[in-house]
């Protein structure tokens, strides 16, 4: 947690420490307090509802897949003062519980403090929490509490927290925060929170990655809707890769991604069995993948006792989607990924991909992120052992917009979207395949 306070934070923190700022700030209680005192709002991606009275219940997402789905809230009230409140939720990927501030606070003199809260967990054997706080317009941070969280299940009131650090990084603008504690939740759960503070006092809590490195420290994909899932997978492949080999056939293209790559074996089965069933091709995409989670999989013998005429890379949108991660750390995510495959597979030719655009319109905000990220990859490709390939325009329309005739949800290729990517990149993968021995 240390690692956080760069000089960023510290050129904040002499700012908090000068001129208006140098003036003693109170802690900031966010509870227990009057109903009228902040802004309570509980949602989903689709409804969000405040909360006025004692409890609230928020409409279904109309999705088909989240119309069973609940969520619902309460207030402990006590002397007219709202003393904890209670969320409730059932099979949503995302649901939230927002206490919004009124008026704009200043939080730089706060940067130095802590986050603190207690949280009651009565059940989140499928579920998982996020702290998190805004810092600035667009600007929301959160750190992940499944681990604790869930080894408190029915164990009653435990007190939390969290350096302010956690939530810093360049560009972040803490002098006039709306959003000043939130609980993003997702999966199952039921949770209670109660004295909720930001404090100027520097205390020792719980561990938060270091955001300058996080894209290139392996681990393991830590989301309440993977951790059932993500490691039996990566056994599976494992095996798979086994029997490949020991059938005398092994991989001539293996293909290294996210949800995008793992949709091979989905809406793009039939192309897949088409065009790279005869290669033996692997498919190693894992949903909701970043580049630290590629690494970990790469040093966890994915691709080890192979050697593949060609790799399909294409990595870096739930970096930018999960976390709205600087472009230059996106990059440096890859070009670590890319170290690592030029030093497992050394005779393998590897086709670095630019990630696929997102959203529906050119200037979404996200698909810009990547469109910085890409320009970035391109220097890292040699011509050589690594080359660079964008086919984004081939899935996009004449104007610019993503069409939901090819990724209906503005981010996964559907069975037509697989068509296209295979089409366009026929020519540069076919060369590479002809050009290793």
């Amino acid at each position: 947690m240390s690692g956080v306070h760069n000089s960023f934070l510290g050129a904040l923190l002499a700012t908090a420490a000068s001129g208006a700022l140098a003036q003693a700030a109170p802690d900031i209680t966010l509870l227990p307090a009057p109903s009228a005192a902040w802004r309570t709002v509980v949602g989903h991606w689709e409804n969000q509802v405040e909360l006025t009275g004692d409890g609230v219940v928020v409409p279904a997402p109309t999705a088909d897949y989240a119309r069973a789905s609940t969520l619902a809230a309460s207030a402990l009230m006590n002397g007219g003062k709202r003393e904890a409140l209670l969320l409730d939720w059932k099979d949503l990927w995302q649901a939230t519980l927002r206490i919004e501030s009124r008026e704009p606070l200043d939080l730089r003199p706060y940067l130095g403090g802590t986050l603190e809260f207690d949280l009651d967990v009565a059940e989140l054997g499928k579920g998982g929490v996020r702290a998190k706080l805004s810092c600035g317009d667009g600007c929301e941070r959160g750190v992940n509490l499944i681990e604790p969280a869930r080894s408190w299940a029915g164990k009653g009131w435990q007190h939390v927290t969290v350096a302010m650090s956690c939530f810093a990084r360049e560009g972040a603008d803490f002098s006039k925060v709306r959003l000043p504690f939130a609980i993003d939740a997702t999966g199952t759960g039921r949770v209670s929170v109660a004295n909720v503070r930001i404090t100027r006092t520097a205390k020792a809590g719980l561990a938060c990655p270091d955001y300058r490195t996080e894209s290139v420290t392996p681990a393991m994909l830590n989301e309440s809707w993977a951790v059932d899932w993500w490691q039996p997978r990566h056994e599976q492949k494992l095996q798979e890769k086994a029997r490949l080999i020991a059938a005398g056939t092994p991989p001539e293209v293996v293909f290294i991604g996210d949800s995008i790559t793992q949709g091979w074996e989905k809406d793009g089965s039939e192309v897949w069995q088409r065009h790279y069933a005869p290669l033996h091709a692997l498919a190693l995409g894992f949903g909701g993948d970043r580049t630290e989670n590629v690494l970990w999989r790469l040093q966890h013998g994915e691709v080890d006792g192979i050697a593949p005429k060609a790799a399909v890379l294409m990595i870096g949108t739930n970096n930018t989607g999960h976390r709205a991660e600087a472009p230059e750390r996106t990059a440096a995510g890859i070009k670590r990924l890319l170290d690592e495959l030029r030093q497992r597979l050394p005779k393998t030719q590897v086709l670095l991909l630019a990630i696929f655009p997102r959203g529906d319109k050119p200037d979404d905000f996200l698909r810009g992120i990547n469109q910085r990220v890409n320009k970035l990859l391109e220097g890292l490709a040699d011509g050589r052992s690594v080359h660079f390939l964008d086919i984004n325009a081939a899935l996009l329309n004449a104007d610019g917009t993503l069409g939901k005739d090819v990724m209906p949800d503005l981010l996964h290729p559907n069975a037509k979207g697989y068509d296209i990517w295979q089409r366009a990149m026929a020519p540069t993968l076919q060369k590479l395949l002809r050009a290793t021995p």
